[in-house]
């Protein structure tokens, strides 16, 4: 039997301070510390456990205001950064029986340990996890695989992994009793999953194809292994950053490409080269994301930063997040609503007084004399190191098992250098492959699963874990997806790759809004009866100029036989597919 948690015991209650609010537009607000008009509680005494110690006191008080959002009122009670002593005390505790599941705080158990990387599946997988990592840049080692894989074999059939959509992997099944192992192993091998939810910046994006790219302007492995150890302290958590007002997104581009989609990241940094002296700097862009209510992308920030500059610009920009954004409605939580409320050129100059008065250069503009295609990083290509080539795999909807992981240490180690890369569109590349293995290689089995040439809608397939695991998904996802592209694929012959994208909510993880055709779980109707269905979205473009998908259908049921055909017709319609001719 599955344990049943007891409900989470009452919030204190707090006398708040009021806030008054200053108006830049009919629908955003920036708040600012009035006197109040009510009895106060003071937030000079603030206790060593809570979420408010780092924060000035304006924002305690958008924190402590009625209207805070209950997340707000859990972290004021406790700083989600316990979760990095309790996940320990918790754990040992259960495993000595001095502790039952019953006796447990929901606060802690389903809010607080996301902080360190702890995601509860209690609708669906009551009393197991979802551990997230951080692998900057997507880049793993043989070493690290081989944990991973040691880490999720003991579940079974529970235990498997996910590449997400940042280029990051997710552990299932995990029990809170085995999390003290797994956390120590990450550490040992240089991985972590603290701070990997919640209100904390996510999983660092770069090009999975940095130091080998023939057309980068810049490595952002490095770049991006710096920023992850300042902002984490190393992968052992950074209390100063655990209290952000929502989560944050951040990503480098290095090439024309923009493999990790500047366009629907809170902050993102494109490389640029000055035409003066040459120099790689980083123009600007803030406030793209995805929500239930809102999907907007990036807009520019209007400021280039330097190498030197970048990390104490983030620490800056974070600082600003912190103390400046709102805390009320959680819808109207993300880096983007500042930006609007207090404006650009404010929202730029505040970074820069954090950051002890730099001076911030204009963006840089540079003339291209014509479109650049999207790269396609599937298949085998040639590195800048001769002789030397990539060779990128389709990992269908990101699924892997145990076993995937430990294959993938040993093709690394032995036609390649021993590392491996995950993308945002939840594929593996392995690097650093001599041209005289390629053939042994490619003839390993592992890329009959994973195909190196998969076919035209299967490469482009990215999915969420939809709800065979996600308490928010009204539509499943990953299994669906492949047999619908499976079979779309054995009707139709296509002109070109068509990126379709499966989510299983509006929260969006699978990015329905990028792809050239996006499904999103929605309710849905069949035989007079509720099934589940999807919203299908279409016009999603990624790389220069990109644009966000439009909803085109609603309603469409998730069975087969409603779905292929509707998609059939899209693809005929919209993409040139044509009927596969079947020989006789």
């Amino acid at each position: 039997m599955q344990p049943q948690m007891h409900q989470s015991r009452q919030l204190t209650r707090r006398t708040c301070s009021h806030t008054s609010s200053l108006r830049f537009g009919p629908n955003v607000r920036v708040f600012a510390a009035a006197a109040p008009s009510a009895p106060a509680q003071s937030t000079g005494d603030i206790s060593e456990h809570s979420g408010l110690k780092h924060l000035p006191e304006a924002a305690r008080t958008r924190a402590l205001d009625r209207k805070a959002n209950k997340f707000e009122k859990v972290k004021v009670e406790k700083c989600g950064s316990r979760a990095w002593t309790d996940v320990f005390e918790l754990s040992q505790l259960l495993k000595e029986g001095k502790t039952k599941w019953e006796d447990l705080d929901l606060d802690d158990i389903d809010i607080r340990m996301k902080w360190a990387g702890l995601f509860h599946r209690g609708k669906r997988t009551p009393g197991k996890f979802m551990m997230r990592l951080k692998v900057p840049n997507g880049e793993m080692d043989a070493k690290q695989l081989r944990f991973l894989a040691s880490a999720i074999a003991p579940y079974g059939t529970d235990g498997c992994a996910d590449i997400t959509t940042r280029a990051n992997i997710q552990l299932r099944g995990l029990t809170l009793e085995d999390s003290d192992y797994v956390i120590r192993g990450l550490w040992d091998v240089g991985l972590t999953s603290f701070q990997t939810g919640m209100d904390s910046v996510r999983n660092l994006t770069g090009n999975p194809i940095a130091g080998v790219d023939p057309h980068e302007l810049i490595d952002t492995r490095p770049l991006l292994r710096d920023m992850e150890a300042m902002l984490f302290n190393n992968g052992k958590g950074r209390e100063e950053f655990a209290n952000l007002p929502r989560k944050l997104n951040i990503c480098i581009s290095s090439t024309r490409d923009d493999f990790p989609h500047t366009h629907i990241n809170d902050v993102g940094f494109e490389a640029v080269r000055r035409p003066d002296d040459g120099e790689v700097v980083f123009n600007v862009v803030v406030g793209g994301f995805f929500s239930i209510k809102r999907n907007v992308m990036s807009i520019p920030l209007g400021c280039s930063v330097t190498q030197a500059q970048l990390l104490p610009f983030t620490e800056a920009l974070l600082r600003v997040f912190r103390d400046h954004g709102p805390r009320g409605d959680r819808q109207q939580t993300r880096l983007m609503w500042l930006v609007e409320a207090i404006g650009v050129d404010k929202f730029r100059q505040l970074i820069a007084e954090y950051m002890g008065g730099a001076d911030l250069a204009p963006p840089v503009h540079v003339h291209h004399e014509g479109p650049w295609e999207r790269r396609d990083v599937l298949g085998v290509h040639p590195q800048k190191q001769p002789g030397l080539n990539w060779v990128g795999a389709c990992v269908p909807a990101g699924r892997l098992q145990a076993a995937d992981f430990e294959e993938f240490a040993r093709i690394a180690e032995t036609y390649g250098d021993g590392t491996v890369r995950i993308t945002c569109e939840e594929n593996v590349l392995f690097v650093n492959v001599p041209d005289a293995k390629l053939p042994d290689m490619l003839a390993e089995p592992l890329f009959q699963r994973f195909k190196v040439n998969p076919g035209p809608l299967l490469r482009g397939l990215v999915s969420c874990t939809g709800n065979q695991f996600c308490g928010f998904g009204l539509a499943e996802t990953k299994a669906r997806a492949v047999q619908v592209l499976e079979a779309l694929e054995s009707q139709l012959e296509l002109p070109r790759p068509v990126r379709i994208h499966f989510t299983g909510c509006p929260n969006s993880c699978g990015q329905a809004q990028v792809g050239d055709i996006g499904l999103m779980g929605a309710p849905a109707r069949l035989d007079g009866k509720a099934v589940e269905g999807y919203k299908i979205f279409l016009g999603g473009k990624i790389g220069e100029n990109p644009e966000l998908a439009k909803e085109f259908a609603q309603g469409v049921p998730a069975v087969e036989s409603h779905l292929v055909p509707k998609l059939k017709e899209i693809l005929i319609r919209e993409f040139g597919a044509t009927e596969r001719v079947v020989a006789a």
